[in-house]
């Protein structure tokens, strides 16, 4: 038994889409031997002899637990497990109710914006590029990453500014006749089909920062608005971009129509585009587009951030645009994730994504991300319905770039030093991990009380393997004493100051054990 399971792990770590079959179908037997060993030995009776009374086990599952400190001194470190006891009648901080549950998710990611894209072809090896992205999209114990957001032509992240029908000025091209992808072909479409192949079922946002120039009133890529006149060609834009990526075996699971568009930036590309056209775009023009095709992409409103819910609520009152509305995408860099779920609780048949958010070195990071990222972001924005949580830039070098104007201090995911190549992995890489790694897709956040000050937490459960994924954040300067119940059973672990903790437990550790083996079957399949 122990040489068949080094041989499972051999297989796994070389992975290979031959080989997971294969895989899946031996973990399975594996799983139902032993569920069936289990299940014998409980059900054995003896046939002669005195009836010997046996030791009964404990029903109790044990808890996996890994840890980060905010002082970096522990990254995401699998700490001893806990051993759950028999709950009783004592109190406990968090209490887990399975049975009431909230939103499905659908996983995290960050952006493979034009910068990450060109630095992963541009300042690795092919060999080390493959081991990176296996990290990041490769599932455990790898990132796992299941999420990813391109933008529809240039981003302050791009090396240049373009469109995919940019025309000399004073021409126009309302027949789109000049639309290509070329700009994206060297590095951007290459590198996201690598990630493909390593994770299929990549769940990828799109988000246009600006119409070309001829549609707008200032004729530039930089502000401006646009022209009424264009709305049509506008849509006929995105919805060939979609056609165009797809093409290439990229297919876009959600659009959003314009990047923070109650925002006009003036270093790189970008467009204000009122509540009233966006309105007027997807009713009269994108959604019933949509609406025909084959493929559904999914429309998501807003894509800016939470400070200004009137924006998206306006949008959505609005029967002929929100009949093709799917989800309100946010940002976090101003406001509270408190109005995705108000707008969420208005409008509850609209999801809620996390589309943006950046780590950087500015002053209220001075102390590090990580107790930010986890508590405010992930864990604040998933108890506020998002079903998705999407960084910004997926990796930057140590110049916070390659960028065109912008944020001048963003950092993304992973840095890659631009001489030596060297990857380093920033507290964004490790909050989010908190989550990527345990919270598997179709996973559903499940009721979890809220706690004093300091101490914060969201739960799920998982439907591969019906797991439990508790994530704790202890924001004190000092240890906390935190105990957890689900059920008739209990357990107590003592936070260290300033630390982000993912549990992981199975009430029946046999049916958990077959239902990953069968989720393991139908993914190879």
């Amino acid at each position: 038994m122990a040489a068949t399971a080094k041989g499972v792990a051999r297989a796994m770590d070389e992975g290979g889409s031959g080989s997971r079959w294969a895989i899946a179908v031996l973990v399975a037997v594996l799983a139902l031997g032993t569920v069936a060993a289990f299940y014998a030995l409980r059900l054995a009776r003896p046939t002669v002899g005195p009836v010997v009374a046996l030791p009964t086990p404990s029903i109790a599952p044990t808890v996996e637990l890994w840890l980060s400190t905010a002082d970096r001194r522990l990254k995401l470190a699998r700490q001893p497990d806990i051993a759950m006891v028999e709950r009783g009648s004592l109190h406990a901080d968090i209490v887990i109710d399975v049975q009431k549950t909230y939103q499905t998710m659908d996983g995290f990611g960050a952006a493979m914006t034009d910068s990450s894209a060109w630095l992963l072809q541009n300042k690795l090896n092919v060999l080390q590029r493959a081991a990176l992205l296996h990290e990041l999209y490769g599932p455990p114990p790898n990132l796992d990453l299941n999420m990813m957001r391109l933008t529809i032509g240039a981003s302050d992240f791009s090396r240049e500014i373009y469109t995919m029908d940019d025309m000399p000025f004073g021409q126009v091209d309302p027949q789109l006749e000049h639309f290509n992808v070329a700009p994206n072909k060297t590095y951007l479409i290459p590198t996201v089909r690598e990630a493909l192949a390593i994770d299929p079922d990549l769940r990828i946002i799109a988000s246009s920062w600006t119409a070309p120039a001829w549609m707008k009133d200032n004729g530039n890529l930089l502000g401006g608005t646009l022209l009424e006149e264009y709305e049509g060609a506008y849509a006929d834009y995105l919805v060939k971009y979609l056609d165009a990526i797809r093409s290439y075996g990229i297919p876009i699971f959600a659009l959003t129509v314009q990047n923070e568009p109650n925002f006009e930036p003036l270093t790189y590309p970008g467009m204000r585009l009122s509540a009233e056209q966006r309105a007027r775009l997807v009713a009269q023009y994108l959604g019933p587009k949509l609406a025909k095709r084959k493929s559904a992409t999914r429309i998501l409103e807003w894509d800016h951030n939470w400070n200004h819910p009137e924006q998206p609520t306006s949008v959505l009152s609005n029967p002929d645009a929100a009949r093709y509305i799917d989800g309100v995408a946010w940002h976090c860099y101003e406001g509270s994730p408190h109005a995705q779920g108000a707008v969420h609780r208005q409008f509850p048949d609209k999801d809620v994504y996390i589309t943006e958010c950046s780590g950087g070195d500015w002053a209220s990071g001075i102390n590090g991300e990580l107790i930010w990222f986890s508590r405010d972001l992930l864990i604040a924005g998933i108890r506020q319905w998002a079903r998705a949580v999407v960084y910004w830039n997926l990796a930057l070098d140590e110049n916070y770039g390659p960028h065109f104007g912008g944020c001048a201090l963003c950092k993304g995911i992973v840095t890659i030093d631009s001489i030596t190549g060297a990857v380093s992995r920033n507290d964004e890489y490790y909050a989010i991990a908190h989550f990527s790694r345990f919270v598997l897709p179709g996973a559903v956040r499940v009721n979890s009380t809220a706690t004093d000050k300091g101490i914060d937490n969201v739960a799920f459960q998982n439907a591969t393997d019906g797991s439990t994924v508790l994530v704790v954040v202890n924001s004190d300067e000092k240890a906390r004493d935190v105990s957890v119940a689900e059920g008739k059973t209990r357990f107590q672990y003592t936070m260290p100051p300033r630390s982000v903790a993912t549990f992981v437990w199975s009430p029946d550790q046999a049916i958990a054990l077959v239902r990953r083996a069968l989720w393991w079957l139908k993914k190879a399949w």
